[in-house]
């Protein structure tokens, strides 16, 4: 399931990370890795905090929905 689905205050492992190969690089380059952990801070009109990597970042819901759990 993508990101945009999961429950705040919820760990998850990244599955899968979609998308053109532009923006797998982009979301590799901010710590979104296959097999990585984010953890869902909070969603503010659809755009998600999180924390991956031991750093918060905020990303879009069009970008959170590349991200598979």
């Amino acid at each position: 399931m993508p990101l945009t689905l999961a429950e705040i205050g919820e760990e998850n492992i990244i599955k899968k990370i979609g998308g053109k190969p532009e923006v797998r690089q982009h979301l590799e380059n901010l710590g979104f890795v296959t097999g990585g952990r984010v953890h869902i801070i909070s969603a503010i009109g659809g755009n998600l905090i999180v924390n991956v990597k031991e750093s918060r970042v905020a990303i879009s819901k069009e970008m959170a929905s590349k991200i598979m759990i």
